[in-house]
């Protein structure tokens, strides 16, 4: 169960209106190394994992995910809610515009709708977290992109901070991968309660 406060986990800052940057930035919210792809595929894994340590680390990450989901949502939007039709144009959003107003909508920084292909969920938790510890790396490198093509300070700021919680992650994912390993390599004994 989750508890919700009406309040972004990191307040964003943004300067002026710039649909060009927001079409990129998208690519977190939609795209195939974003956020909504993150949290889906961590609540999923959570399920098979063998502990309940690692069933935590996965419920946590993957709730934390959709705050960051929020984050870049509200960047999208505060970037765009005011931009007029030929910014809108000359960013090349036309096509996005026509489809979904300014209203977010999950794409990719070049369009393309987001997908199921873009989790997996294998059922074996050191394939799992291998994946996971994968798509935090990629979803790290996305941020450090969008960090240089950036020229909004306040975005910077919230890029970064975004960036950090993907490095964080990345190192509880290894974490759990040790445990989970080290549960395995140990013989488990279970009594069961006679009557």
């Amino acid at each position: 169960m989750w508890v919700y406060e009406k309040k972004l986990e990191f307040p964003i800052k943004v300067t002026t209106t710039n649909p060009k940057l927001a079409k990129v930035i998208i690519t977190q919210y939609g795209g195939p190394d974003g956020e909504l792809a993150a949290s889906l595929r961590y609540l999923t894994q959570r399920y098979t994992m063998p502990t309940g340590r690692s069933k935590a680390i996965l419920n946590d990450i993957g709730t934390e995910e959709l705050a960051h989901m929020e984050i870049v949502a509200s960047l999208v939007y505060n970037l765009v809610k005011d931009a007029s039709i030929q910014e809108i144009k000359a960013a090349g959003m036309d096509g996005y515009y026509a489809d979904h107003d300014k209203a977010l909508y999950f794409v990719d920084a070049t369009g393309n709708p987001w997908t199921a292909t873009y989790i997996q969920s294998k059922g074996d938790p050191v394939a799992d977290l291998n994946e996971d510890l994968a798509a935090e790396q990629k979803a790290r490198a996305t941020y450090e992109y969008l960090i240089q093509l950036s020229d909004d300070p306040g975005v910077t700021e919230t890029l970064r901070w975004l960036r950090e919680r993907e490095i964080v992650h990345y190192q509880r994912f290894g974490e759990t991968l040790e445990h989970i390993l080290d549960h395995y390599s140990k013989n488990h004994y279970y009594f069961m309660k006679q009557d």
